[in-house]
């Protein structure tokens, strides 16, 4: 293994926390968020050779991550049905005798109403803090486009909460 192997590999690491959050909104479920990093992560070290030094190494691994998902989607939506219907009722009945609980379930919530390409585009801007080019090349959309996703995301979620929605940016 040679020097820039070792640095791919570090900052790929690096990555991870970023990652696993991403996966988290994708996935909607800790698990299967955790399950899909692995596979990313194994898909990203298998083709590191085509990764391009120069390029965002973080907008590369989270394209591998978001088409992975959306292919593990497309292939297991029965599966998917199944593993949302049996969530854990004992952990969701202490969670909501917690104050921050309930208002971090709120924003899952109001999140998970959204569409999933604005859900999507709001995560990679807002809270990953990608900017819109690397977000829409995570996305595989145009710049515009996915300028077009926030802003909706944002005028669907003030108009949920009303006053209480932070201005648009």
């Amino acid at each position: 293994m040679n020097q820039d192997n070792d640095r791919f590999r570090h900052e790929l690491a690096s990555l991870l926390p970023d990652l696993r959050a991403f996966s988290r909104f994708l996935a909607r479920d800790p698990t299967a968020a955790d399950d899909l990093v692995q596979e990313a992560l194994v898909r990203a070290l298998r083709a590191e050779s085509q990764w391009q030094q120069g390029t965002s190494l973080r907008a590369w691994s989270f394209s591998i991550l978001r088409n992975t998902f959306y292919e593990g989607r497309r292939r297991g939506r029965v599966e998917q049905r199944v593993l949302e219907a049996v969530a854990p009722r004992e952990e969701q009945a202490e969670e909501a005798r917690q104050h921050a609980r309930m208002e971090v379930q709120g924003l899952d919530h109001a999140l998970s109403s959204l569409p999933a390409e604005q859900r999507e585009a709001l995560v990679l801007v807002g809270a990953l803090g990608f900017s819109y080019e690397e977000g829409a090349k995570v996305a595989n959309v145009a710049v515009g486009t996915l300028k077009a996703r926030v802003s909706r995301a944002r005028r669907n979620l003030a108009s949920r909460f009303g006053e209480q929605a932070p201005p648009e940016a």
